[in-house]
């Protein structure tokens, strides 16, 4: 008995415009015009007789039926994606894939990885950016980036560095702080990074400051740009001292209010337990740890702060 299979074409384009959210997005993806896509969805609706999104003056949306069509077909597009991207990786390289946070990689991975080429320069790296946790089932990584307690499903982590915090500013407001206590941020504008909101609170309980609200202020939607901004004198951010060296060696910014405190938290490199770490990968976990607890226990010395020892976890 054959299967009844869709169109796959016009099932690609309305995966697509489900993952993306909207059809313009999803015209911009597949390098097509927006009606284009538009008559790829009409011919994927004929075909199934059912009205996968409404149209809307605002712009289209699932329907229920759509909604649930798009759920049921997201994985397995998703681990074609995979398999596809694993195969090519073999056929042309050996390059080992980092998913890191995008101000981790700019701030401290990618300073780094000329010493890494350096020692191993026949090494082919690549590396990513996204904020969520790497799903390895469905990602063509080796590793990754990660911030939390060192605990994920199916993967194993290692303790690069705890993480610190410490309020920082420019030099000219940090000069008009000089002398005072943390009380003094009632007056000033606070930071926020948009995935980093638990800072300020953290941050405050533990200096003791009750009198200034943690959720007030601007946010960004990265620590770049929340570092940028302090920078630029518009307030005060929480920093992460770890991956400011350059800044604050610069004087573009400058901490305040004594010693940084450090979290129960902490980025680690991460792979998954189901498939053989290859030594290249090994090879370059084990230089990511030793370079991260040497800049980590030579910058946090002169603060007097001592950072847990590493495990696997």
């Amino acid at each position: 008995m054959s299967r009844r299979m869709p169109p796959l074409n016009p099932l690609h384009v309305f995966e697509t415009v489900a993952r993306v959210g909207g059809f313009g997005k999803a015209a911009a993806e597949l390098g097509v015009t927006q009606s284009a896509v538009s008559r790829q969805i009409a011919v994927l609706e004929d075909f199934l007789g059912v009205r996968l999104f409404n149209r809307e003056r605002a712009g289209a949306t699932l329907t229920e039926a759509g909604t649930s069509y798009a759920a049921d077909i997201a994985e397995p597009f998703a681990r074609i994606a995979a398999a596809t991207a694993r195969l090519s990786d073999a056929k042309t390289s050996d390059a080992l894939h980092v998913r890191a946070y995008a101000t981790f990689s700019a701030k401290w991975l990618i300073p780094r990885l000329p010493a890494f080429k350096a020692r191993y320069p026949r090494a082919n790296i690549r590396v990513s950016s996204i904020v969520k946790a790497v799903d390895f089932s469905r990602e063509t990584v080796d590793v990754a980036i990660q911030f939390g307690q060192g605990h994920w499903p199916g993967t194993q982590s290692r303790l690069l560095f705890g993480d610190l915090l410490q309020p920082v500013t420019s030099p000219d407001l940090a000069r008009r702080l000089a002398g005072g206590g943390p009380e003094a941020l009632v007056r000033e504008t606070l930071l926020h990074s948009y995935y980093r909101r638990r800072d300020w609170a953290d941050w405050l309980k533990a200096a003791d400051v009750e009198a200034v609200d943690p959720g007030g202020g601007m946010v960004f939607e990265s620590s770049v740009l929340t570092y940028q901004a302090a920078a630029e004198g518009l307030g005060i951010a929480i920093g992460q001292p770890l991956l400011l060296k350059d800044e604050i060696a610069a004087g573009r910014l400058v901490p305040l209010f004594g010693p940084p405190i450090l979290r129960d938290l902490g980025y680690y490199a991460v792979w998954p337990t189901d498939r053989r770490l290859p030594r290249r990968v090994e090879t370059f976990i084990n230089w990511l740890e030793a370079v991260a607890r040497e800049d980590a226990e030579y910058a946090l010395a002169k603060a007097g702060v001592r950072l847990p020892k590493p495990a696997d976890t």
